[in-house]
């Protein structure tokens, strides 16, 4: 049957009518934008310049903070943009795009954590065969089902809302393409789509959330046998991964794990795992980790010198 789309566009309503808001709204996004850019890829660059990269923890932390910037660059830009333009309109085809890569990337990120927190218990759990279990082809293989899990999650959920019709009215109350606006928006039926979408995205994360809550639930456990710096030093570790997970965990349930509808505090939830959560990685992986923080010392300090020997050789 023939999909009637009469709809070449969409119009995204945002946050706020309000001029004076939307300008404030601009510079807070925009910083945020900027200092998340700025934070995952001061992180790329020291694990990958040093030999913390060889260690699997770090090894995962970097792919993190390539999809935090991946994801994050899939929604954010679209929206620093439409909040200098009166009119806040996206084409039907990078509508789809952006729902295809908002759950695609998104999914990568919630894998790649749980691969940190048993990673997490390895390392806690099981010192003597740390090594053994989480040797380099081992966390490539872990990398590599992280990415077939995103592949496996978005496109069905793609396919289902490409073949919805659209045939008018096309204004969406959020600030960009999000499958449950979409479905307020179609000339269809969607409870089913919407059922299914509730067990793709509410249930997975619900399950992702309880795993890793008994996950570390069982490393918190196994703390009380380690030394006094061991268990400071693994607390650190742990407490900045579960700071991360409530972040993201915490509005992507609310959100997506209840009847498919739209409420207009979804806007503002939606904030914490599209803009805030990535944004606070770095910082949170960063300040709590001292091994981190050496190593960025020592990159950006030898950088620093190197550039000053170079300004002199120049200058003779």
């Amino acid at each position: 049957m023939e999909i009637q789309r009469n709809v070449s566009e969409f119009i995204l309503l945002g946050f706020s009518y309000d001029q004076n808001m939307q300008v404030f709204c601009f510079v807070l996004f925009l910083f945020c934008y900027v200092a998340l850019l700025a934070g995952n890829l001061l992180i790329l660059v020291s694990i990958r310049c040093s030999p913390l990269f060889h260690q699997p923890m770090y090894y995962f932390l970097s792919h993190l903070s390539t999809m935090d910037i991946c994801y994050t660059s899939s929604i954010t830009p679209k929206l620093i943009g439409d909040l200098l333009v009166e009119r806040k309109t996206i084409s039907y085809g990078n509508c789809m795009l952006q729902v295809f890569t908002m759950h695609f990337f998104g999914m990568i990120e919630v894998l790649i954590l749980t691969v940190m927190a048993f990673d997490r218990y390895a390392a806690i759990c099981k010192p003597l065969h740390y090594l053994l279990i989480m040797n380099r082809t081992r966390c490539s293989l872990l990398l590599l089902a992280a990415w077939a899990g995103g592949a496996v999650h978005s496109f069905p959920q793609f396919f289902m809302v490409i073949r919805l019709p659209f045939c008018g009215p096309n204004e969406i109350d959020h600030y960009f393409c999000d499958i449950f606006p979409l479905l307020k928006v179609a000339c269809t039926d969607t409870y089913i789509i919407g059922v299914l979408v509730v067990a793709f995205s509410g249930m997975v994360a619900l399950v992702t959330f309880i795993v890793l809550f008994i996950s570390y639930g069982i490393i918190l456990f196994t703390l009380r046998n380690l030394s006094a710096e061991g268990r400071r030093k693994a607390l650190s570790t742990c407490g900045s991964h579960i700071t991360v997970v409530i972040l993201f965990f915490g509005p992507v349930i609310f959100i997506y794990l209840r009847p498919p509808t739209t409420f207009p505090e979804d806007k503002i939830f939606a904030l914490f795992y599209t803009i805030i959560a990535p944004m606070f990685n770095p910082l949170i992986y960063t300040l709590r980790n001292s091994e981190m923080k050496n190593t960025m010392r020592k990159i950006w300090c030898q950088t620093s010198e190197l550039n000053i020997f170079l300004a002199k050789q120049r200058g003779r």
